[in-house]
């Protein structure tokens, strides 16, 4: 069982992470935003975080995964980044988006989530 915060500010997707993710066993906290889930990063230690892009606005995401990482208790949290953005833009993260430096995030998942897709890649991450 795994500790995993989901920060994302559309609820019908966050309700439906919860509930596959705790089918699983993990238990899951949610965050409607990127101030909110900072908080809950700086209070209790997670084993994952699935990050939204956008949020408050287009590049919430990018802004919290690197204030997330800046923090040495946080620093090796593998962090979970969902995006639609190549739905909308073409712009392909898992080739493109390679600078750890500039996009500290271990993987990325394209919306709209599939559930085994999800599984799939919150049971990789939480192996490494």
């Amino acid at each position: 069982m795994a500790k995993i915060l989901i920060i994302d500010d559309d609820p019908d997707i966050t309700e439906s992470m919860r509930i596959i993710l705790e089918s699983c066993r993990h238990s899951v906290k949610l965050a409607k935003n990127g101030e909110e889930g900072l908080k809950e990063a700086a209070a209790a230690k997670y084993d994952l975080v699935i990050l939204d892009v956008m949020m408050e606005t287009m590049s919430k995401g990018f802004e919290v995964a690197r204030a997330l990482k800046g923090v040495p208790a946080n620093a090796k949290t593998p962090i979970l980044l969902l995006t639609a953005i190549k739905e909308s833009t073409g712009l392909d993260f898992e080739t493109e988006a390679g600078d750890k430096d500039w996009l500290p995030v271990d993987s990325y998942l394209e919306k709209p989530l599939k559930p085994n897709e999800l599984l799939v890649k919150v049971e990789s991450l939480l192996r490494k």
